[in-house]
């Protein structure tokens, strides 16, 4: 329990730079970067340490969590399938009515300016309180 104390002390954004630190590999290089990249998309955004460990996002809201696994990284975003992709930057969890998620492989790039993009339209999705385009918008 003292260990689980100790962590809720520590502000996220130091538990999130300490989980990169420990990964000491290409995952860790890719979630410091994916981190920089939301960070320069929103100055404002909000760090949160959720659910035992994840590394999350968030702005009115969550945006997207940043999870490690062997072979990948994994970005979910809360409310992906409502977010518009036209470059297809997801890849993942596409089968799901609320969440769309973007694994990165070892060695993959990632457009960087897309993904800023993608970040500032969850951040307008959630400002203006929609979990779903209305399908009258569509009129």
């Amino acid at each position: 329990m003292e260990k689980s104390d100790a962590s809720q002390a520590q502000p996220a954004s130091e538990l999130i730079s300490k989980k990169i630190a420990e990964l000491g590999d290409w995952r860790g290089e890719t979630l410091s970067r994916m981190r920089k990249l939301i960070q320069e998309a929103d100055p404002q955004v909000i760090e949160e340490w959720k659910w035992m460990g994840t590394p999350v996002w968030s702005h009115d809201g969550i945006l997207c969590t940043g999870e490690s696994y062997k072979s990948v990284v994994k970005l979910t975003f809360a409310k992906g399938a409502s977010l518009p992709d036209p470059d297809h930057l997801f890849n993942s969890s596409l089968e799901g009515n609320t969440r769309r998620a973007i694994d990165i492989h070892q060695g993959e790039t990632m457009d960087e300016s897309a993904f800023k993009a993608l970040i500032l339209q969850a951040i307008a999705l959630n400002s203006s309180g929609k979990s779903k385009p209305s399908k009258k918008a569509k009129s």
